[in-house]
């Protein structure tokens, strides 16, 4: 292992320290309030995303879990604004450009996975036939080399990541089968084309909460009780990374 990367792996697992006595604490940290995190939600109502084993579109699951993940930022005291609240927005690089014209220190992007259609099987679901496949779960996250700053999202996705696991989530590989990682620890990719982080003029970073297309893991996602429990290890994850060093 190289100094380098030893160094990284020691400051993720400090950072994933300090997230979790950040988590610790209910009272909202001042130093924090300094910080805009831009909430991007995936999709718009015209392009839905992916549909879930039991028929209900990406979107409403991003929308729960960004709604979430802002409550849960702004209890540790970061500021929040929501990209593409109403699911309406123009275009993939409309995304970036709201998140930089509100000043953002931070954008995350809040996603659910799906897996290709030659993994897919068929089934009745209260009267419709939808697909499903159980072979693929998990979280995974993705920042792209092309963004202006990449230290900083990939140090974000790592602790992120490192903070999930603490708390009990359990990535996926799946995405190693197409993108390159970026932190296999913490199942962290490049994906270096993606509009939305490539044309970030921050720190950027796609949040793949898990797979809808497994029929348990999307019982899961849209447990509300899970969701906060997700957003909380993702807000302490972000607010730990962008405190450092700053």
């Amino acid at each position: 292992m190289t100094g380098k990367k030893s160094a990284l792996l020691a400051l993720i697992a400090t950072l994933a320290c300090t997230a979790a006595n950040v988590a610790a604490h209910a009272e909202p940290a001042a130093h924090l309030a300094r910080f805009l995190v831009a909430i991007d939600i995936g999709h718009t109502i015209e392009a839905p995303g992916a549909i879930s084993a039991r028929g209900r579109t990406e979107l409403a699951f991003n929308q729960d879990l960004a709604l979430q993940v802002e409550a849960a930022l702004r209890r540790l005291g970061l500021r929040t604004v929501l990209v593409n609240a109403d699911g309406r927005i123009d275009s993939l690089a409309a995304r970036p450009a709201a998140a930089a014209a509100a000043g953002a220190d931070f954008l995350l992007s809040i996603h659910h996975d799906s897996v290709g259609e030659w993994e897919l099987q068929e089934w009745e679901w209260e009267g419709r036939i939808l697909t499903w496949s159980d072979t693929w779960s998990g979280h995974s996250m993705f920042v792209s080399r092309r963004n202006p700053e990449l230290d900083r999202s990939l140090l974000c996705g790592s602790t992120i990541g490192a903070r999930m696991q603490r708390q009990g989530f359990v990535p996926t590989t799946k995405n190693a089968r197409r993108r390159e990682y970026a932190d296999p620890l913490h199942a962290v990719h490049y994906f270096d084309n993606l509009v939305v982080l490539h044309r970030a003029e921050q720190a950027a970073l796609l949040f793949e909460a898990g797979v809808l297309k497994h029929r348990d893991e999307e019982v899961l996602l849209r447990d509300p009780g899970r969701q906060a429990h997700m957003a909380d290890a993702i807000a302490t994850g972000v607010a730990a990374c962008l405190a450092a060093g700053r």
